[in-house]
């Protein structure tokens, strides 16, 4: 189960935008994340996060996409029930086997 999120959707959204705005102004640019995260009571590395991501996404910056991350975990998530239902499958077919030649050998 998640963590549950200590900010808004909607604040890291506005925070997220205010930042790469600042940081879009050659004068401003310099600190503009520790300046909007302490407007916007938000922790600099928690913005510096999303600004990351921002940038990923909108292919700024080289990375894996949220899109790419999500279906990534649905993925691996697939994976692991498939191989417990491989594994329940084999573990029922062992015992079948041992069965039937229990009641060959009797």
């Amino acid at each position: 189960m998640a963590a549950p999120r200590k900010y808004s959707a909607e604040l890291q959204q506005r925070a997220t935008r205010m930042a790469l705005d600042a940081r879009k102004d050659p004068e401003s640019a310099r600190g503009a994340i520790k300046r909007v995260a302490d407007q916007l009571g938000v922790h600099p590395e928690a913005l510096r996060n999303w600004v990351r991501q921002a940038e990923i996404d909108g292919g700024v910056r080289p990375g894996t996409t949220t899109e790419d991350a999500q279906r990534l975990a649905e993925l691996e998530r697939e994976v692991r029930e498939l191989r417990r239902a491989n594994e329940i499958l084999k573990t029922s077919a062992a015992s079948s086997a041992a069965a039937e030649l229990d009641c060959k050998i009797k």
